[in-house]
């Protein structure tokens, strides 16, 4: 029984992959607009029910398998070891990201990887889409601060600021990528530009958050 679970839950998540890589495919060719769900369903030898069973929306067949990266500081501030600060344990976190070339934060030269990105900037819709998630993952980590300090002011300027930082990290390490540097170009120096980055950031918030 738990093999044929497993069977079958390996052969949910093939179906779930496929799905999307040819979602992704049709976007980057033809434009999120110009593709219909059917379309996607035929090209992926699926009823248009299984994508939606697989996906709740058009917009989720880009951004599911990504979306739960947009709560990625709040998770590194919530998991930070005692005595470690917020700013400590987002900047951990983010290292740890380059040292691994993680897509969520821009290095990884895998071309599905980058068509996804271009789907969304070519996209209002999915622009949108990315600001909002953001902004949600912003807000959790402003929440989590808030609950820790009990000063929901001083929690919402920490939590802008490290978004901001981090936000702005990648989407340098993408500009340098989509120029033409390769990924293991702007990873080179991509370590020492965080610690700065993050560095001035700490010297204004040092001693907030620190967890007891």
């Amino acid at each position: 029984m738990a093999e044929a679970m497993g069977l079958r839950e390996r052969k949910k998540q093939q179906t779930a992959m496929r799905i999307y890589r040819v979602a992704v495919g049709l976007f980057a060719e033809r434009g999120f607009d110009n593709v219909s769900v059917q379309e996607i369903a035929d090209a992926a030898e699926v009823s248009k029910m299984t994508v939606f069973n697989y996906f709740g929306s058009k917009e989720e067949l880009v951004f599911k398998p990504m979306v739960e990266h947009f709560s990625d500081a709040a998770r590194a501030v919530r998991d930070r070891a005692p005595g470690e600060s917020a700013v400590a344990a987002v900047r951990r976190q983010f290292l740890e990201m380059v040292e691994r070339r993680d897509p969520a934060v821009g290095l990884h030269g895998e071309p599905f990887a980058r068509r996804i990105r271009a789907v969304i900037m070519a996209t209002p819709v999915l622009r949108e889409r990315a600001f909002v998630e953001s902004e949600k993952g912003g807000r959790e980590l402003a929440d989590l601060l808030t609950e820790e300090t009990g000063d929901a002011t001083l929690a919402l300027i920490t939590a802008a600021t490290l978004t901001a930082a981090r936000n702005a990290l990648i989407e340098e390490h993408h500009r340098r990528i989509d120029a033409g540097e390769t990924v293991d170009q702007v990873a080179a120096d991509a370590a020492e530009r965080a610690r700065h980055a993050f560095g001035l950031v700490e010297n204004g918030l040092k001693d907030y958050a620190v967890k007891a």
